[in-house]
């Protein structure tokens, strides 16, 4: 069942133990949207780049498995990444629950994520996608720049900086990141598209699926959010 901010009224009593995961295209905002949902619920923030340092920097069994990958230059396979994310919620900390920020990114790993959760008894509570078209993140993402000495960001229609193309704090010229480029955020949408969309239809079929409109304030966006979660 496809639920939206409309629908919210439906949902109420649940979010004493939610169980989250954040879908979007990059850009999108999902990442704030996270910290936002961890800040007010006082749940854990998780990605899996964050487990993975952890894992690598505490020298665990598990990360000493995704060092040999990382050092290969080689991707860490969906098994070891969901052992690892699972292992991560079983934390004392996730007791209340959780927000899973950039993982899973593919049918796969959803599929193994779920298998994994059922294994413990549970199961995700909200997928939320934050939808926004592409060409607004497009204008979003090609719009940034970057102090390249204090790393301050701007947006030159958003969030300008005083002088045109020069940093409030450094005065020294602003940089568009190679990640913001335009050609790097259409390839980043293209393998979106291709591998992390379908996650929609997935939760969508499981009765997870919420969908919020990530076109608004950040604030109104998270409005939304904690409409549907309460």
């Amino acid at each position: 069942m496809l639920l939206s901010v409309k629908d919210k009224g439906s949902i109420v009593g649940r979010w004493l133990f939610m169980k989250i995961i954040m879908l979007g295209a990059p850009g999108a905002g999902k990442g704030t949207q996270a910290k936002m949902i961890s800040d007010r619920y006082s749940i854990p923030h998780i990605s899996t780049g964050d487990i993975f340092r952890y894992n690598i920097k505490n020298g665990t069994a598990l990360g000493k498995k995704v060092k040999d990958y990382i050092d290969q230059g080689l991707l860490v396979p969906d098994e070891l990444t969901v052992d690892l994310v699972v292992d991560r919620i079983e934390n004392e900390d996730c007791s209340n629950g959780y927000v899973l920020d950039g993982f899973p990114r593919t049918i796969p790993q959803a599929k193994a994520l779920d298998t994994a959760l059922a294994a413990n008894g549970t199961k995700l509570d909200f997928a939320i996608d934050v939808e926004v078209p592409d060409a607004n993140i497009i204008n979003r993402m090609s719009g940034r720049r970057a102090c390249p000495s204090c790393g301050g960001t701007y947006h030159i229609e958003y969030n300008p900086s005083k002088n045109e193309g020069v940093c409030d704090r450094c005065q020294i010229n602003l940089v568009i990141r190679d990640d913001d480029k335009t050609e790097t955020v259409k390839k980043r949408l293209d393998v979106y598209h291709e591998q992390t969309k379908p996650l929609i239809k997935h939760y969508e079929e499981a009765g997870a699926l919420v969908v919020v409109d990530g076109q608004k304030d950040v604030n109104e966006v998270f409005n939304c959010i904690t409409d549907i979660l309460r």
